[in-house]
């Protein structure tokens, strides 16, 4: 038996549902109407032969096989822009210097980089790593072009990338200290992590002590493997030798985006946000 092709221009439709929450949403930002919108999903579902969606009169999910095939959408959607960018679209040359927060180092950032270059080759990439507050700074005098970072909270600023749980991290082992404050290995001051541990400790009524600092989240976790202190970190971005910690109070969400557009960047934008979005699955 034949299987069937899977139309891409309802792929299309079928991620933007599922990233925009809805299919009105969906039709503002494709500039279609909510019932062509409707019906492109309703023919990638007849091609699935399942529903990707489980709608209600306030709200739309995806369903199991939705989030399934979520994931080979992005991919697919990737992998052809990339290729019609590399064949169709006029090339693009020159310096481009990234700042990425080290929230995203080293998990996913070498598979991206290795594949923006093949798509880009005559583009020289200088890539910078540091906390999202200083490379924004730089960005903003400057020096830099792009920055993957941290939206501050309320902020709506940049190109939205992927949205990050917040939470408490420590050794598999680690234990609180019985009649002492909460040992706490955190970033210096203006951090948006450290802000909101002191902030949920205090709410909650519980003492924390700062026993550890450090500009790099590669060298809190380092402290934290060791048993020496909890400290906070993106749910994605976990380490090996820590565990995420349960009972203490919750550190909400961060929204990563990505921050700049000078000098006729906008080329670059898409493509890279596209791939950082496919390497988080």
């Amino acid at each position: 038996m034949r299987l069937p092709d899977l139309d891409l221009d309802l792929l299309r439709c079928f991620v933007m549902v599922a990233e925009q929450g809805g299919f009105t949403a969906a039709g503002q930002a494709l500039g279609l109407t909510q019932s062509a919108v409707s019906l492109k999903v309703k023919r990638l579902e007849d091609i699935v032969r399942r529903p990707v969606f489980r709608r209600t009169s306030r709200s739309v999910a995806l369903t199991a096989d939705g989030e399934t095939l979520l994931a080979y959408a992005r991919r697919l959607l990737a992998l052809n822009d990339e290729a019609v960018r590399r064949l169709v679209a006029p090339p693009v040359a020159g310096r481009l210097r990234l700042g990425v927060a080290d929230h995203f180092v080293p998990r996913s950032l070498g598979h991206i980089l290795s594949r923006f270059a093949r798509a880009y080759p005559e583009v020289r990439l200088e890539v910078e790593v540091g906390r999202s507050h200083d490379l924004r700074a730089r960005q903003a005098e400057g020096g830099l072009d792009l920055v993957l970072g941290k939206r501050r909270d309320g902020e709506v600023a940049g190109t939205h990338v992927w949205t990050e749980t917040v939470v408490w991290a420590a050794a598999p082992d680690w234990s609180a200290p019985p009649g002492r404050p909460l040992p706490l290995a955190l970033l210096p001051e203006g951090c948006m992590f450290r802000e909101r541990a002191l902030k949920a400790l205090a709410r909650a009524g519980l003492p924390g002590e700062t026993v550890f600092t450090c500009d790099s989240l590669l060298g809190l976790a380092a402290a934290a493997q060791a048993g020496f202190a909890l400290t906070v970190l993106g749910r994605r971005g976990f380490p090996p030798g820590l565990e995420e910690v349960a009972g203490l109070p919750p550190l909400g969400e961060v929204e990563m985006a990505l921050f700049g557009d000078a000098a006729g960047r906008h080329q670059l934008v898409e493509p890279l946000v596209s791939f950082i979005r496919e390497s988080l699955g």
